[in-house]
């Protein structure tokens, strides 16, 4: 299996081995979170989510990073990437034992609840930087001529983790939920995720603390400095062109696959189950997750094979055709099993355009401006998942269910497709493909 075969090969260096195992303890809390959350949130009998009201809690959780994240981006640039990330995660677990005290004392009412949302907040906003950090870090921990493989292998292999808290999440509700209330059950996750962050903070201290970069002798961050970090940030961007364009067409296909994200929750919340069906409605999104998860898995098996046959370029364009084709089939055909093919198939190709993303990033953007650039592309991440949210509002109907609006996205997919095609065609198949294993030279389009 080529992941297997992957993972073996990037085994052998000590700092990618630890790297991943802090990535993975910290996805894993992450995903212990997100259950709590949704608990909370969207599978109440109290509240039957909208797209707006979806929109409204993403905008919550991710849009205070892409706000701020300019503004501490510099420190992956200048300060221990290290010790970024065991300051962080101590943080994180101090956030977490609150939360987990306001939850189980079920005070979740009046101010208490703004400060619940106001937690929360700072704390998916700290994830978001945490991620950054180990995507900037990559690089010191394989050899150069393995980008492509480890953007195959750490990406996938990570949210793994997420995957992973999540099991564990449901097993505890389905577990305690006969002996303890809901509250007390959530209350025990934000405490288990607490005592996780303790430990991947413990594992990030095992990684000795220059061992991440950055490499440059920059000073230590000032508050004038950032304004100017970030100019010199966008025009190193903009002189890598490769690196530019790969970005702004993983924007473009954010926002389809967003649209396409939101309506299944609402599908499986609203159209299949009635408001009183919380169980069952969690069931079904969570068989969803989890072929959503299966095929981030399988990308990293395609990934490597594919860009070697076709070009990074070439299966970026393949990714982007693909995703046309399975918006319409089987997306558009609204039955269950229909939308977790389609969240399967979808998931492949949303995570293979990432990890190509990534490689060619990693590729073309100096370790000086690399903190900063992961920023930015977790920045667009969460920008474009809130607005197609809110598109999403304005377009779909409350239980989430319309064929037109599938096969918009299939249309909006292939003009992307159309447009990379043609810019990172003047750019040149040799430096898009820059970054792909010396084993695997890309053959072009």
């Amino acid at each position: 299996m080529e992941l297997v075969r992957n993972l073996r090969r990037l085994w052998r260096h000590q700092l990618f081995r630890r790297l991943l195992t802090v990535r993975i303890a910290v996805q894993s809390c992450d995903g212990l979170l997100q259950v709590a959350l949704a608990s909370f949130v969207l599978f109440s009998t109290q509240r039957q989510p909208d797209a707006a009201s979806i929109a409204t809690v993403l905008a919550i959780t991710l849009l205070p990073f892409s706000i701020a994240g300019p503004f501490v981006s510099v420190v992956l640039d200048r300060l221990s990437r290290r010790q970024a990330l065991v300051t962080v995660d101590l943080a994180r677990a101090v956030l977490a034992l609150v939360l987990a005290g306001l939850v189980a004392a079920d005070l979740l009412v009046g101010a208490y609840e703004l400060i619940f949302y106001a937690l929360v907040l700072v704390l998916m906003s700290l994830n978001r930087f945490v991620l950054a950090a180990l995507a900037a870090s990559l690089p010191h921990t394989i050899d150069p001529d393995e980008y492509m493989v480890a953007n195959s292998v750490m990406p996938t292999i990570g949210p793994v983790g997420t995957v992973i808290g999540a099991g564990i999440g449901f097993a505890a509700k389905l577990l305690l939920g006969g002996q303890l209330s809901s509250s007390h059950t959530d209350g025990i996750l934000f405490g288990v995720a607490a005592i996780g962050y303790v430990v991947s903070a413990g594992l990030a201290r095992r990684i000795p603390r220059d061992a991440l970069g950055p490499d440059g002798t920059s000073p230590a961050t000032r508050a004038r400095d950032i304004a100017a970090g970030l100019r010199e940030a966008l025009v190193h961007l903009r002189e890598r062109s490769p690196a530019a364009c790969a970005l702004l067409t993983i924007a473009a296909h954010r926002l389809p696959y967003g649209v396409f994200t939101v309506a299944t929750i609402l599908v499986f919340r609203n159209h299949f189950h009635p408001v009183t069906e919380v169980d069952a409605a969690l069931a079904d999104l969570g068989l969803v997750a989890g072929a959503t998860a299966g095929g981030f898995l399988a990308a990293a098996v395609v990934t490597p094979i594919l860009s070697r046959r076709l070009g990074t370029r070439g299966w970026m364009i393949g990714t982007l055709v693909g995703s046309a084709v399975l918006q319409v089939l089987p997306g558009a055909i609204y039955q269950r099993w229909t939308l977790i093919v389609a969240a399967f198939g979808l998931g492949v190709l949303a995570q293979s355009i990432k990890i190509c993303t990534d490689t060619v990033v990693h590729a073309h953007v100096d370790d000086d401006y690399k903190g900063r650039t992961f920023v930015f592309y977790d920045m667009i991440f969460n920008l474009t998942l809130v607005i197609a949210a809110y598109v999403t509002a304005l377009i779909m109907p409350a239980d989430g269910r319309s064929v037109a609006v599938m096969i918009g996205l299939a249309i909006c997919y292939l003009l992307v497709a159309v447009v990379f095609a043609v810019v990172s065609g003047r750019i040149g198949n040799e430096l898009m493909n820059r970054g792909q294993d010396e084993s695997a030279t890309t053959q072009g389009v």
